[in-house]
C-alpha cells in the first residue's frame, strides 16, 4: 500500500514508487472521487512533490484537454509544463517573491528550475532553493509521516450544574467513555488501564473541596466500550463521597497499545472477535447517521447535567441549520 500524506482537507500526496500504469490509476482515482462525492478533482503525477503540485495545477487549468490527469514523469512533458507555467503558480512562490524573481529574469517555472540553487539560497532562503531543485527533478521534500497513535486519551467535562448523587455522575462517565472509546478505536488502539476522576469546584470558598481518582487495570487489552464503561462506573463507586457537590468528572485511557504489540497471557481471557465486530458496526452506524445514534443504554440523550454552552460560537460553515438568515426589508 503506498504511503500517503494528507496535506490539507482536499489534497494529499502519495508515493507511487514501483506502481505501473500511473495514467490509468490517476483516471481511476479521479473517477472514483467524482462518483462518490460529485467533486471534480485534478491528479498530478511527477517525480517530486513540487512537480506533482505543478502537474495538478496544469490538470485543473487545462481540464478539457487533459481530462483532469497530468503525468509529467516524461522529461518532454515536464519541460513543456515548466515553460508554460508562470513562476507565480509554483508551490511556495507568492506574489512578493515573484517580484524579486522577475527582477532576476526568472519569469517561468522553467527559469526557476534552471536557476542556480546556491544563489537562490543566499539571496532568499533554503525554501526557494529546494523549490528550484524539486522543479529540476531532485526530490528534497519527503512525505510527512502521520502522527503516531496517542499514548493517552482523555475525556473531561465540567457539569452544567453541581451533582451530589451518584447516578448522574455514572451517566456522565458513561457518556465520556463513549467519546474516549471512539477516539481509541479511531487510532486502532487497545486500552490496558484507565483512570477515573471526580472533583468539586475549587474556587468557591463556601463549598467543600474534594478530588479523587482511581486507576483500574483492565482484564485484557480492549476497545470494547461496554467493558470500559462498566469498569469506569464501578470504579467511581470507590471514590464517591456523599454530601459533596461535584463539578467535574474525567476518564483517561492509559497504557495504550496496538493489536499485536503485546504478549497474551496463555490463561487470561482476551477480547472476542464478536466484540470487535460489534464495535466496528457501532462506529459505522454512528459515522453514517451521526454521533450518538447508537449508544449504550446508560448514556442519556438530554441530561440535565450537560455542560452549559449558551455562549458557544455558531458553526456557520459546517451546520446547515446554523446558516445566517438574511432578511430584506
Amino acid at each position: 500500500m503506498p504511503a500517503v500524506e494528507v496535506y490539507s482537507i482536499d489534497e494529499a500526496f502519495a508515493d507511487l514508487t514501483g506502481i505501473g500504469g500511473l495514467d490509468a490509476l490517476g483516471r481511476q482515482i479521479r473517477a472514483q472521487v467524482l462518483r462518490c462525492t460529485g467533486i471534480p478533482v485534478g491528479v498530478g503525477i511527477a517525480h517530486t512533490k513540487t512537480l506533482a503540485k505543478l502537474a495538478n495545477h496544469t490538470a485543473k487549468r487545462l481540464q478539457s484537454e487533459t481530462g483532469g490527469v497530468v503525468n509529467i514523469t516524461d522529461p518532454i512533458k515536464r519541460d513543456w509544463v515548466l515553460r508554460n507555467t508562470d513562476v507565480a503558480e509554483v508551490w511556495g512562490v507568492g506574489r512578493k517573491m515573484k517580484l524579486h524573481l522577475d527582477a532576476m529574469g526568472i519569469k517561468s517555472a522553467m527559469d526557476l528550475a534552471k536557476a542556480d540553487p546556491w544563489t537562490l539560497r543566499k539571496k532568499f532562503s533554503v525554501v526557494i532553493e529546494k523549490t528550484a531543485r524539486e522543479l529540476a527533478g531532485t526530490s528534497c521534500l519527503e512525505l510527512e509521516e502521520p502522527d503516531p497513535p496517542k499514548q493517552e486519551i482523555c475525556c473531561s467535562r465540567m457539569f452544567g450544574m453541581r451533582l451530589t448523587d451518584l447516578p448522574p455522575i455514572k451517566e456522565a462517565l458513561a457518556t465520556y467513555m463513549m467519546r474516549a472509546s471512539e477516539k481509541l478505536r479511531a487510532q486502532g488502539s487497545l486500552c490496558k488501564k484507565m483512570r477515573v476522576c471526580i472533583r468539586t469546584g475549587m474556587f468557591n470558598p463556601e463549598e467543600a473541596k474534594y478530588a479523587n481518582g482511581v486507576v483500574v487495570d483492565m482484564p485484557y487489552p480492549t476497545d470494547d466500550v461496554r467493558l470500559l464503561t462498566k469498569a469506569a462506573v464501578d470504579a467511581v463507586e470507590r471514590i464517591y463521597r456523599s454530601g459533596v457537590k461535584y463539578s467535574k468528572a474525567e476518564v483517561m485511557l492509559l497504557d495504550l497499545c496496538q493489536p499485536g504489540e503485546y504478549t497474551d497471557d496463555l490463561f487470561a481471557p482476551s477480547q472476542t472477535a464478536e466484540a470487535t465486530s460489534v464495535m466496528r458496526v457501532l462506529d459505522q452506524i454512528n459515522s453514517r447517521w451521526g454521533r450518538g445514534t447508537l449508544r449504550l443504554a446508560s448514556v442519556p440523550t438530554s441530561p440535565d447535567w450537560v455542560m452549559r454552552r449558551q455562549t458557544l460560537s455558531r458553526s456557520f460553515t459546517t451546520r446547515l441549520d446554523q446558516l445566517w438568515t438574511v432578511v430584506c426589508k
